[in-house]
């Protein structure tokens, strides 16, 4: 045998007893170990196909990370295996690459202009485990610290505004709360600054460093703000009107006393659906929600170091909008026209007169832009491969809405989707489908670029719907609610009315429906399958949960309380009878349709022993299961080759048991 291939066995599962009532016989298992990844039941993948996908899989993006000195900018791109940082000095410059690790990097933050410094803070953890460390990187020397414990889980790195403190999150106290730790950068000893227990995070330093604002996060519904006095520790939590709400952005104003912020708090007693932008000035009392005409969520917020600006983004049904605050007045800044897309990961130049943007669209990967303020110039920072593919060839999806089983006002509630449909379809051709699933499950599924979904519709002719099924963020707080606890299976039902809708196209084949998804989409491939087994021919699980109380019970221990917060408590009788209902492995006997399970061995989420039960169980009812586990990736695939022999893996997979008659 090569080093490679260590073993390729063929082992019989035990055969199943032949008294009355007995489970079928068990299918054959084909193990195959290739390096780091495990296979089973997956057949080799043909030339043609790799050869087929290779365009496509050869795409990538770059994402705005922060400004240096001297005009620079870092992004984070990927030229090899991961994702890693890079420099760019100019306009459509060389892409300098800055590190070389085969892991890809969580997160960078650059040191602030105002400090002497000249360098970066990056996250980093071993296959996947989401142990992150923080390291330093300094660019004139181009040595690298680490600057935490080597051990706990490290992440939303901060500096002061004039770089001598720093501050994080950290479980190094007891690895179950997630502290804020504080430090003089410049050498100093780390402490604790907040240890209140939870998940609490650094939001952002007073201009004079001395007052830090943070905050605890319970659940997508619930979160609270609150300062604390660096030197001293004293925490100050601040009041949330209603008693409970939802905070995301958190600034102090340029003046250091005023902040601004994004929440749903009630507004006069009145609840908000949406996020809005809020400005409140403690000392004069005065308080102002500077978006209140726009009816959709703000997401994001960033303030000049200049204080001159702030620019927000709005989610508009999946389309996010950028917007700019000449400060004190609060009056917009007449910005460039920018592609319908979304715009995202933005900052602001050290002398305030630049606005560095994401940006990124269904048909166009993510690449840098950056607005001159002051003339509305808009001018193209990185331009990213799309493989050698044309991109005129690339499918737009629309945005669709089908009825489900409920009502709102006496009239049938709607769900939104993004439909990929491919271009140039033959008169009287049914479309096969494939219905991706996002996880969270307060994500959302935006109409971003998908190289998958573009080999789908060009290559393969499969139309894809992305919906947003009930609990999915971006539609308001009622919507976010439904599916919470006991409702779960509801957004179940959303899918199911999705099996309508396709019925009801002429160009779909509703004899010919797939489903996908992974983490939470995970669950809910599995339980479409559960209940929906006569209408989905196949069904692609990536890092799923299989049974809620089992993935509770063994999900890190610093993310329990916080999916408890969501899915409800396994320690609850009641809800535990709940889980044990609801779950897929309880009723692995109703998936007669065919399945693909994929799994990160270092998943610290949702363990890998949540695929592991499934499997076995779907394979104990005489299902065959193609099966992939990599051990050197975690909740979900990152690094390049694993992610290319998992989609072509998958791609084999919807030609042999979606696109063709086969069942």
């Amino acid at each position: 045998m090569t080093p490679l291939h260590r073993s390729l066995a063929l082992s019989l599962l035990t055969m199943a007893s032949l008294s009355a009532g007995a489970a079928p016989p068990a299918t054959p298992v084909v193990r195959e170990e290739v390096g780091n990844r495990i296979s089973e039941n997956i057949p080799a993948i043909p030339p043609a196909l790799v050869e087929q996908l290779n365009r496509y899989q050869n795409t990538r993006g770059a994402t705005f990370a922060g400004w240096t000195s001297g005009g620079c900018m870092l992004i984070s791109t990927r030229f090899a295996e991961t994702a890693q940082a890079h420099r760019v000095c100019q306009p459509m410059g060389m892409r300098e690459q800055l590190t070389f690790y085969p892991e890809p990097l969580a997160t960078i933050e650059a040191a602030p202009a105002a400090s002497k410094l000249d360098g970066f803070v990056f996250g980093k953890d071993v296959g996947g485990n989401e142990f992150w460390q923080l390291h330093w990187f300094d660019l004139q020397t181009r040595a690298t610290t680490l600057l935490t414990d080597g051990k706990a889980r490290n992440q939303s790195p901060l500096f002061s505004h004039d770089g001598k403190r720093f501050a994080w999150s950290s479980t190094a106290r007891n690895g179950k709360d997630t502290d804020i730790w504080v430090k003089d950068f410049a050498g100093g000893t780390p402490r604790t600054l907040v240890t209140d227990g939870g998940q609490w995070t650094p939001m952002d330093f007073s201009p004079d460093g001395k007052r830090l604002l943070v905050m605890k996060y319970v659940s997508a519904a619930e979160s609270y703000p609150g300062a604390v006095e660096v030197d001293s520790g004293k925490l100050e939590m601040f009041p949330v009107d209603g008693g409970k709400a939802s905070f995301n952005g958190f600034r102090f104003a340029p003046d250091g006393r005023a902040v601004y912020f994004i929440s749903d708090e009630p507004i006069d007693g009145k609840a908000q659906e949406f996020h809005t932008l809020r400005y409140h000035d403690p000392a004069t009392g005065k308080f102002e929600v500077l978006t209140n005409a726009t009816p959709w969520d703000v997401e994001d917020l960033e303030i000049s170091d200049d204080g001159k600006h702030l620019a927000y983004t709005t989610n508009e049904g999946g389309i996010y909008k950028l917007h700019v605050l000449a400060l004190p007045s609060h009056n917009p800044v007449k910005l460039p026209e920018l592609p319908v897309g979304l715009v995202v990961n933005v900052g602001f130049s050290p002398d305030g007169k630049r606005l560095a943007v994401t940006m990124n669209s269904a048909t166009s990967p993510s690449d840098v832009y950056v607005i001159e303020l002051g003339n509305t110039k808009l001018t193209r920072w990185t331009q990213s491969e799309v493989g050698g593919l044309d991109p005129s060839k690339f499918v737009a999806p629309t945005l669709v809405h089908f009825p489900t089983f409920d009502q709102v006002d006496g009239k049938p509630r709607t769900i939104p989707a993004f439909y990929y449909r491919p271009a140039n379809v033959p008169a009287g051709r049914k479309l096969p489908v494939v219905i991706n699933i996002h996880g969270g499950p307060e994500g959302q599924s935006l109409p971003t670029f998908n190289p998958t979904a573009q080999f789908l519709a060009n290559e393969l002719g499969v139309a894809m719907l992305v919906p947003n099924v009930r609990g999915s963020s971006g539609y308001g707080k009622t919507y976010l609610g439904l599916d919470n606890a006991e409702k779960r299976e509801d957004s179940v039902k959303d899918i199911g009315a999705l099996l309508d809708w396709i019925a009801l196209q002429p160009e779909l084949d509703v004899k010919r429906v797939g489903v996908y998804g992974g983490s939470y989409g995970g669950y809910m491939v599995l339980a479409s399958l559960m209940h929906y087994s006569d209408r989905i021919r196949a069904g692609v699980d990536i890092v799923g949960i299989s049974h809620f109380g089992t993935f509770l019970k063994n999900t890190e221990v610093y993310r329990q309380d916080l999916r408890r917060a969501e899915y409800g408590d396994e320690r609850v009788p009641e809800m535990a009878a709940v889980f044990d209902r609801i779950s897929p492995l309880n009723h692995a006997d109703r998936i007669r349709s065919r399945l693909f399970v994929a799994q990160g061995r270092n998943d610290p989420r949702v363990p890998y022993t949540e695929a592991e039960q499934i499997v076995k169980a779907v394979r104990g009812n005489g299902q065959p299961v193609w099966y992939l586990l990599y051990s050197d990736e975690g909740h979900g695939f990152r690094k390049k080759s694993n992610v290319d022999y998992f989609t072509a893996a998958t791609m084999l997979f919807w030609q042999q048991h979606l696109i063709g008659d086969a069942r």
